[in-house]
């Protein structure tokens, strides 16, 4: 075992420009990381130590502390759970169920609603803030719940935290689950978008919820998790994976809160990954098309990127990376098809560099499985011995 710890961090959606395939998306030309800095350039000196900018053509820095490279997609999306999956070994050939044009099926509406006892409104292709704006008051004196979905492939629930309490959304959620396990509604996830004030005035809280399905055989994570490994998720890595290959889990606030719950960890004895989202990235500024409060987001991580890693361990080794891009400047409000960036630091590295590009997300996974002797994903090639 070459590393004792290793630390995954997941920056939500800050991809590094087009993939090879990104004309079947109808993606050409994104590039978030590249976009945030030409509109909005902030310095980051501490991922630019890194290579993150080299990435992008934006710096030439020669001197870095780690080695860096970018990974390209493989799987057939560019949502959250397939891009997580791929990562930890599972590559999705059949993309996810998405009901963006047409909005869910009657049959299915008409089975939700007489399961939870509640009218069913909206139930078309939204954007989770403008939603709750436009029916939020309806919501509230009907005590409806708000059914809408995305170019993801994902059935969303929103409901004042007032009007339906926590349990009883969840628990809808729950029931929906199990309703689009059928083939012709099998989306990749239901989640819970509770919210609090009044109208005009509304702001979706931190207790969302994901329901996702399980994955169709064992990841990095189970794998892990079998041989007696730590597996620690913080932010929604436990619900992308249903809780599956998890050993413990920890949910957060928002990026700032999810970096603090890192470093905690890492204050603590274990043996195995840590495995973090950074969901503010994508959430609130990709979706949003906010590209000074995305540029602020990265200058937030990139100050407190000493301190996490002044806090590893000599045989502990630290990988950050994305899922998949949501380029701010783009045309829409949804995921772009993106190369991702993979930054890995250890005090213990001698020579960091520039690697070849990895061929898929599971590079990373296969890395993770090799250095803890475990067995390898059936997709993903090791770089562990490039680690010198």
């Amino acid at each position: 075992m070459k590393f004792n710890r290793i630390f995954l961090i997941v920056l939500d959606s800050l991809g590094v420009g087009e993939a090879s395939d990104a004309i079947k998306f109808n993606d050409l030309g994104a590039n978030t990381l590249g976009h945030i800095l030409e509109y909005n350039p902030i310095d980051y000196p501490n991922l630019e130590k890194m290579g993150f900018l080299n990435l992008v053509n934006y710096k030439n820095e020669l001197n870095t502390d780690s080695y860096y490279t970018k990974a390209h997609p493989k799987a057939n999306g560019k949502d959250t759970l397939t891009g997580h999956l791929e990562i930890m070994g599972i590559r999705t050939l059949i993309p996810f169920k998405t009901f963006t044009e047409t909005g869910f099926p009657k049959e299915l509406i008409d089975e939700l609603e007489n399961r939870t006892g509640r009218k069913i409104i909206g139930n078309c292709n939204a954007s989770g803030t403008e939603i709750i704006e436009r029916l939020g008051k309806e919501q509230m004196e009907t005590g409806s719940l708000i059914v809408y979905t995305s170019a993801d492939s994902v059935l969303q629930i929103a409901a004042h935290e007032d009007i339906i309490p926590l349990d009883e959304l969840y628990k809808c959620c729950s029931i929906a689950r199990k309703l689009t396990l059928k083939d012709e509604w099998k989306v990749g996830r239901i989640i819970a978008r509770p919210y609090i004030g009044t109208p005009g005035n509304f702001t979706r809280t931190s207790n969302r919820h994901d329901y996702a399905l399980d994955p169709v055989s064992d990841t990095v994570l189970d794998n892990l998790k079998n041989n007696n490994f730590d597996v620690i998720s913080i932010g929604k890595i436990s619900d992308i994976f249903n809780n599956c290959g998890i050993t413990e889990s920890t949910k957060t606030k928002d990026n700032l809160d999810g970096i603090n719950k890192i470093m905690e960890i890492e204050k603590k004895k274990f043996t195995g990954l840590c495995f973090a989202n950074l969901n503010d990235f994508d959430s609130k500024y990709g979706h949003r098309r906010n590209i000074k409060g995305y540029a602020e987001a990265i200058k937030e991580f990139d100050n407190y990127l000493p301190e996490i890693k002044n806090y590893l361990n000599e045989d502990d080794l630290l990988i950050i990376t994305a899922d998949h891009g949501n380029d701010p400047s783009y045309r829409g409000t949804d995921h772009t098809r993106e190369n991702i960036p993979v930054l890995i630091y250890s005090k213990s590295l001698k020579q960091p560099k520039k690697l070849d590009e990895l061929e898929c997300f599971s590079d990373i996974g296969a890395t993770i499985a090799d250095n803890f002797k475990v067995k390898m994903p059936n997709v993903g090639k090791s770089f562990l011995d490039k680690l010198v």
